[in-house]
């Protein structure tokens, strides 16, 4: 059933809400997904691996009054449901109620239909296809005499939400990524990546000469002080920006939770920072709704540095005492709601000139192994990697070791000096991101690698 169509998973949806119900459920959920997810994977410049894997599996929320029970199987004929709803039941009637248990939502309207989120190109690539990436890409480096690594995968999603309150949606997209490392004989490193919804339409060969280019370029780094320095960030470190922001602040729940630095209305950026989540959006990923069956709608977050909006799941919704804006997460969740579909818009400073406003500075390829410090305030700390540069008099002149930084990120889009008017589709983890390469007056790092 792994190729079924998306009705064929709501049919199954059905089924388990209307044996959930005849077990005594008085609210019930029901969500279906079945991934099919093919990875090619190459190193030392050479493929070395091609896997291909297919899920399928329905989890149920199954609510006794306020109790509510969550379980979920990857099992779908008979026997496995039906063992799905005894557990589900069972875990309802011994866990503790919730107490602001809001229930489940009801339909809103048709869910739209997003052309644009589905590529049959991608969902029947077969490995040749992402060979020939791979292989483009390997080419590129071998022309730039260093050693290709990196991964090309394509991915079908179907996704099927049903519950006893009337909610049906059903759907399917598809999303690749090729991503790239490079290195080089004398310890430089380049990192390319791109996303889209058709495979098709990734530049592998420019990728791969982009990733080349960087691992020449950063060859024999040099060591610099760690300080304050006006950066540049390349398209994959403001994925970071972006992806860090939605995870600390734009969560209704974390605002709830008073652990949020969002207050709508409030300044946390400069003028040319404009943020939003659509999931119609066909620049990005797009999804039509969300894992509550509850259409995606188009939320400003940041609005030429204002603070516009949260996005919401049911739950934190009825809190609120709004509608939700169809970002609720498979239950159980603790996490509260996501911005999955983020995307920020271009300025007007076309982005081979970012680097010419910089007397003395740095240019950033990207950020690695970044964690929270401070969420009310934005604070962040990671590494820089693949590819830190000083930039003096508005040129690149010596590629220098990676740094360590301790930043706000709110200060840090506070300082945004210049947006660059083309932007990348990308895949950050909370999903896919449609970003700009930026200019930053002033970021902080706080120490530097001994390599």
């Amino acid at each position: 059933m792994s190729g079924s169509a998306p009705a064929d998973w709501l049919a199954v949806a059905e089924r388990v809400v209307g044996l959930a119900a005849a077990a005594g459920a008085t609210d019930v959920e029901a969500l279906v997904s079945a991934d099919e997810a093919q990875l090619t994977r190459f190193a030392n410049s050479e493929i070395h691996q091609n896997v291909a894997e297919t899920n399928a599996s329905c989890n149920l929320r199954f609510a006794i009054g306020r109790r509510i029970g969550v379980a979920s199987t990857g099992r779908l004929d008979d026997e496995g449901l039906r063992r799905l709803v005894e557990r589900a039941a069972a875990i309802a009637r011994n866990v503790e109620e919730l107490a602001d248990w809001a229930g489940l939502p009801g339909p809103e309207g048709p869910i739209p239909t997003l052309p644009a989120a589905f590529a049959a190109a991608t969902a029947d690539a077969s490995p040749e296809r992402r060979a020939e990436g791979a292989r483009a890409v390997i080419a590129a480096a071998d022309e730039a005499g260093v050693v290709a690594y990196g991964s090309f995968a394509t991915t079908t999603e179907r996704l099927a939400v049903a519950n006893s309150n009337g909610v049906r949606a059903a759907g399917e997209r598809t999303w690749s990524q090729l991503i790239t490392v490079s290195m080089g004989p004398d310890g430089g490193t380049g990192y390319a990546e791109g996303a889209a919804v058709d495979a098709t339409t990734i530049d592998a060969a420019a990728l791969g000469r982009e990733a080349s280019a960087k691992a020449r370029a950063t060859a024999n780094a040099r060591p610099i002080e760690p300080g304050d320095y006006p950066v540049v960030l390349e398209e994959y470190a403001v994925v970071d920006v972006l992806d860090m922001l939605g995870y600390l602040g734009f969560s209704a729940l974390a605002v709830q939770e008073e652990r949020s630095f969002v207050e709508i209305g409030k300044r946390v950026g400069s003028d040319l920072v404009t943020i939003w989540d659509d999931g119609a959006d066909p620049a990005g990923l797009p999804m039509a709704f969300d894992y509550e069956g509850v259409a995606k709608r188009r939320v400003p977050l940041i609005e030429q540095g204002v603070c516009r909006g949260l996005v919401y799941d049911s739950q934190t919704a009825a809190r609120a005492g709004v509608h939700s804006t169809g970002h609720g997460l498979p239950a159980p969740n603790p996490y509260g709601p996501f911005p999955l579909n983020m995307l920020m818009a271009a300025g007007s400073t076309p982005r081979e000139e970012l680097i010419g406003g910089l007397d003395r500075g740095l240019l950033v390829t990207r950020f690695h192994y970044t964690n929270p410090v401070h969420p009310k305030l934005g604070i962040v700390t990671g590494m820089t990697r693949d590819g830190t540069f000083l930039v003096e008099g508005g040129r690149i002149v010596a590629p220098v070791r990676n740094l360590r930084f301790t930043q706000s990120y709110l200060q840090a889009i506070a300082a945004v000096s210049a947006v660059a008017s083309e932007r990348r589709t990308l895949k950050g983890f909370l999903g896919g991101v449609v970003v700009p390469a930026v200019r930053i007056d002033a970021f902080t790092f706080t120490g530097a690698t001994e390599h």
